[in-house]
C-alpha cells in the first residue's frame, strides 16, 4: 500500500510500495491504514486487485478508497464536510474526473452500506472486539 506508483513498486516520488502507510487490520477485502507520516502521498495504487482501503487519521476513518480491476484508485469516500456534504464520493483516479459535474457527488446506498460496514468494524476493533 503506497502512494502512487503500487504497480511499479516506486512512485513518481521515488517512494517504495508499501513505505508510505502501515496497516491496522483487515476485515474481508477492507484494509485500515494508516500515514507513516504527514508527508505520506495520497492512495493512489494497489497490488491487490478490487481492494478497499480505509484510512485512517487520529484514530479515526478518514476515507475509505476503492480500487478497480486494474488496482488504480476508482473512487474515494471522504467522511468529512466538503461544501455541505458529509460523507461525499469523489469519483476517478485523479478526483472528480468520473462525477457528472466534476463535483463530489453524495453517496449511493451501496457506499452509504460499506461506510456504516466499515465505521461498525472499526469501532469494533476499537473497542477490542475484532
Amino acid at each position: 500500500m503506497g502512494g502512487r506508483g503500487a504497480s511499479s513498486g516506486i512512485s513518481k516520488s521515488g517512494n517504495a510500495y508499501g513505505s508510505q502507510y502501515h496497516a491496522l487490520l483487515t476485515v474481508g477485502n477492507v484494509k485500515y491504514v494508516q500515514k507513516n507520516s504527514k508527508s505520506s502521498e495520497t492512495i493512489m495504487e494497489t497490488m491487490t486487485r478490487g481492494r478497499v482501503y480505509a484510512v485512517v487519521d487520529r484514530g479515526e476513518v478518514k476515507s475509505v478508497v476503492y480500487f478497480d480491476d486494474q488496482n488504480k484508485r476508482s473512487k474515494q469516500i471522504d467522511l468529512a464536510d466538503h461544501h455541505g456534504m458529509s460523507p461525499h464520493t469523489h469519483v476517478g483516479y485523479l478526483h472528480n474526473e468520473g462525477s457528472p459535474n466534476g463535483k463530489p457527488m453524495r453517496l449511493s446506498t451501496d457506499e452509504r452500506k460499506m461506510v456504516d460496514r466499515v465505521l461498525s468494524d472499526w469501532e469494533q476493533y476499537k473497542q477490542g472486539k475484532t
